[in-house]
Formats: structure tokens, sequence, C-alpha cells
């Protein structure tokens, strides 16, 4: 995501670089070409100029500290008036009410019934909430089972009624049904239309004077840019929504919904969509964002789906086999499993500092784990806790098993080796240093 923002950015920075201070005349060379960068990103025009003529305002005068360069004193300004352009600190959405009304407002296609499930799944698996996924799309039935598979899916109740073509009173019924079941979160997914029209407008309408929701969230495609931010103002000209939620933030999208949304319509973007996975949703943090588009990478967001992963008993137990030199492949095997429940490979790497640029062109295929699980199912159990025993004829059994070849199992053997090599070494370290503590 903003991939090309990124780098047109990283390249009007450069014309600073070598600059021995910021004057009018290199700040408006440079500022120039990140207008540019930002209207290339679909960015509304009157934003970009607001935003470049802030920038300027503040860096000009500025004092170059000795330990920065002038670029580098540019991309900070910059770094904080995108993240404060986007909102500046992240909000939470308003659970209060016994149950909670969450009302999903949007165009077709936007992703708002997906979103359900995942916010659902979110508010169930990390806030310890029991929600009630609502079907309201009585126009069509392929939205009513699409919530009706996520709900089996994520062990989530479905509210449906197939005979009622009001979506007022399933609404009504749903939130009767939530007081009587213990659900205390309801989440109402609603008809869109391919555009805004009269219809769609008095009917969502009509649903929000009906159950008084307590949260009212618009949910819009961020790869269609600048239609996006003007579907939004429509929307909530009419609904005045609560929060902004842009899905399908890892496709190719410019980024322009995501840096003109909150000027527009002063609301605030709540959450992001990163992926098809179910638990592919984060919370929106506009400085994190700012990290990302600058290249920065986002450290804090990996390491919280780290520990999302994290297994404190597990970690235990695998200290002490590492301790003991008996870390296996079936170890190696549930450590593969953790890494690929954070999500996306590439998006992964890209949090990292320095990685996204990097991996601009690299192809990383989320099956990259694929050869390397092939080959350690088709190992015996003796085989995976034992490598030791791999001599020639199994290697050559383990790749026919696998599909792969012998250099492949050799290959990975090397890796597995220097692996288990590092986690002793780090193992010992940090007893080194808990010894030294007392």
């Amino acid at each position: 995501m903003f991939e090309s923002l990124s780098e047109r950015l990283d390249r009007s920075f450069k014309i600073l670089k070598g600059e021995g201070k910021i004057t009018e005349i290199n700040v408006a060379e440079t500022l120039k070409d990140v207008r540019k960068a930002l209207l290339d990103a679909d960015v509304n025009y009157k934003i970009a100029k607001t935003f470049t003529d802030t920038v300027k305002e503040i860096a000009i005068g500025q004092n170059v500290l000795t330990s920065l360069k002038p670029n580098q004193l540019m991309v900070k300004i910059v770094h904080d008036q995108l993240a404060d352009l986007m909102g500046g600190q992240s909000v939470d959405v308003n659970l209060k009410g016994n149950p909670s009304v969450i009302l999903m407002s949007g165009l077709q296609g936007s992703g708002k019934t997906t979103f359900s499930g995942k916010l659902a799944n979110l508010l169930k698996t990390k806030r310890n909430k029991i929600p009630l996924l609502v079907a309201c799309d009585v126009y069509r039935p392929a939205a009513i089972e699409q919530l009706k598979i996520l709900g089996e899916q994520l062990g989530i109740p479905v509210f449906f009624d197939l005979e009622n073509k009001n979506p007022v009173s399933i609404a009504e019924a749903a939130i009767k049904f939530a007081k009587q079941h213990g659900n205390d979160i309801v989440i109402v997914d609603t008809a869109g239309r391919l555009a805004v029209d009269e219809m769609m407008m008095n009917e969502i309408a009509a649903i929000k004077k009906a159950i008084q929701p307590q949260e009212i969230l618009f949910v819009v495609d961020a790869m269609t840019g600048q239609d996006a931010v003007n579907t939004a103002k429509e929307f909530n000209e009419r609904l005045n929504f609560d929060g902004v939620v842009l899905t399908k933030l890892d496709g190719d999208t410019r980024g322009g919904a995501a840096l003109s949304i909150r000027s527009v319509v002063n609301k605030p973007i709540k959450f992001v969509g990163t992926g098809e996975k179910m638990d592919a949703l984060d919370v929106f943090y506009p400085e994190r964002m700012a990290d990302r588009i600058l290249g920065m990478g986002d450290i804090v967001s990996l390491v919280e789906r780290a520990q999302e992963q994290y297994n404190e008993a597990e970690a235990r137990r695998l200290q002490k086999k590492i301790a003991k030199n008996q870390f296996d492949f079936d170890d190696f095997l549930s450590q593969i499993a953790q890494i690929k429940k954070m999500g996306n490979i590439k998006d992964l790497a890209a949090m990292i500092p320095g990685m996204g640029k990097a991996l601009k062109d690299v192809d990383i295929d989320d099956n990259a784990f694929k050869g390397i699980e092939a080959i350690i199912h088709s190992m015996t159990a003796k085989e995976r806790a034992n490598p030791s025993l791999l001599n020639g004829s199994r290697k050559q059994r383990i790749a026919n098993g696998s599909g792969t070849s012998i250099v492949d199992v050799n290959r990975l053997l090397k890796q597995f080796e220097q692996t288990s090599k590092l986690m002793r070494m780090a193992t010992m370290q940090n007893g080194k240093l808990k010894m030294g503590k007392h």
C-alpha cells in the first residue's frame, strides 16, 4: 500500500540532500514535488495545497539542529503533518449501551458485509464481547448467505428473516433477540447500491431512527480514491456517521482516500482492512500510517501482531528444548504456523524500517512456506524429532514424497541447523544476562 506515494515523497526529499539549510527557494522546489506526489495519489487539490502551505510555513525559519540534515528535518515535518491530516489520534469504536448497536453504511461492493464479520470477530476475540450479526440487506439474498457463512466460520450468530422485506423491523427484532440471548454487541449490515440514491438514503435513515445506534460506520473501498471521499461526504450529510472504515488497503491503492477523507468529512478513520482473512483488520493509527507512507516501517504494529500469536507456556517449553539442543522439525513447523497467522508476509516485512523500499520489486509469495512444510510433512515422526537420522536414502524418499529435490531438502536442513544454532546462542546469552542481574 502507498508504494507509489512513498517512492515519490522519497524522491522529493532528495532535492534537499546536500543543502546546508532550509531556504524559501529549496523548500519551494521540494514542496512542489510533494504536492505533485499527493495529487498523483488522488488527494484533493485543495487539501494537497493546504498541506504543502502548512509544511512550508513550519519549515521556513526552522533552525536545523546540528544532528539533523535539512532533508531529515523536512521528513519529520511532513510526517507530523501527514499524521495530523489523517486525524492525529486513533479513535475507538463506541461500545456503550446494552446491547451496543453498530450500524454499517456504504455503497454496494465496498466490503460492508465482510467488514461486519471482521469487526464481530475482533470484538469477540480481543474485547471478549458476544456479538450478533444482523442481515438487513433484503434485496440481495447473496448478502444474507454471505453473512450466514461468515457467522458459521467465526462461531458468531446471525439474525435474518427471509420472509420479511422490511429492514427496519428486522433490525428492531434483532435487538430484541440480542437482549433475550445475552448478545452485548449488535452489528447491522445494511443494503448498498452502486451509486448514492434517495431510496437507499431514506431506508438507512429510517433504520437509524428506529434503532438509535451507538455507532454508525461508513465503509468505503480505499481503491476508489477521490470518489470515495465524495461518497463519504454525501453519506455524512444524511447520516452524520461516527467514523470511516477503509477496506482493501492492501490492494494497489494510491492512498488518496486515506489522506483526504478526514479533512473532508471531519470524521475519524477507525479501522482499515488489510486483507481477505477474517483477522485482517487493524485499528487505524494516523502516526503509524504516516510512518509507513514515509518508508519508516511500523514496528509497533509488527510487535502487536506477534504478541497476539504469542503463547507464554509454549515459549517456555520451546526455550527449554532449545537450551537442551532438542529443537526439532515439529517445533519448526509450529513457528511457521505462528508467522503465517500474523498476516501477509510482504506486508509484515514492510513494517520493518527500510524494508518496504527494499522489497518494492520483490515478489514475496504468501505460499513461500508451502515447499518447506511439504518437506517436513514427508518426514516420519522419528525423523522430525531426530534430524540427524536423515541420510542419503531418507532424503531421497522425502524429496520424492514432497515433490522437491535433494538440493531443496539439503537447503532446508542447513537453514534448520543455522536457525537452531542462532536460537541456542540467543537463549544462552539471555541466560547470562539474567544471571548478571542477580
